[in-house]
């Protein structure tokens, strides 16, 4: 009977490269990105993919030269997805309507906390995290696991219910 034949893990050829590309490609990111912690990050990304990449059938040569060109990818994978998530950030911003408050009076602390805590929980909830926490709309919904248009018809029910216990709470303590 013949043994079975144990192929050597071809990701084996990284561990003799290892020590002398690895200056090679944090250098290599550190240089574009200008920062410690991500060409850290993106580093470890490379030689994970450098890793899974050995261990597809038709792989090029291992080499420093292409661990950089792993390194780039990965770099430029990150900015993408940076950009994506900035884009994103942008586009709630800009679809969050500015709301005016004609209701322009300063409040007292201590009677707008109290008025706060006489409210029903709802309207505790979605005038807390929109005024005090500084959410965005879209925000409050997801918190508060309801539709943007749900989130906006009560935070405007909150706010009337609000004002209107505030403004007789005033009124009683003339």
């Amino acid at each position: 009977m013949t043994e079975p034949r144990v192929r050597p893990d071809p990701a084996f050829a990284l561990l003799g490269l290892y020590e002398s590309a690895l200056p090679e490609v944090y250098g290599y990111l550190l240089s574009r990105c200008g920062n410690h912690t991500l060409a850290e990050e993106l580093t470890s990304e490379t030689f994970l993919g450098a890793v899974s990449s050995c261990r597809k059938s038709a792989v090029a040569p291992v080499s420093t030269a292409w661990l950089i060109g792993v390194a780039r990818h990965k770099l430029a994978d990150h900015w993408r997805r940076r950009e994506r998530e900035e884009r994103g950030l942008r586009l709630v911003h800009e679809s969050e309507p500015e709301t005016v408050d004609p209701w322009d009076g300063e409040l007292d602390a201590m009677t707008a906390r109290d008025v706060l805590a006489a409210l029903g929980a709802s309207h505790q909830a979605a005038l807390t995290l929109r005024y005090v926490d500084g959410l965005g709309v879209s925000d409050v919904a997801m918190h508060l696991d309801r539709t943007l248009h749900a989130t906006e018809a009560l935070l405007v029910r909150a706010r009337i219910a609000f004002r209107k216990a505030y403004q007789e709470r005033e009124g009683s303590d003339d």
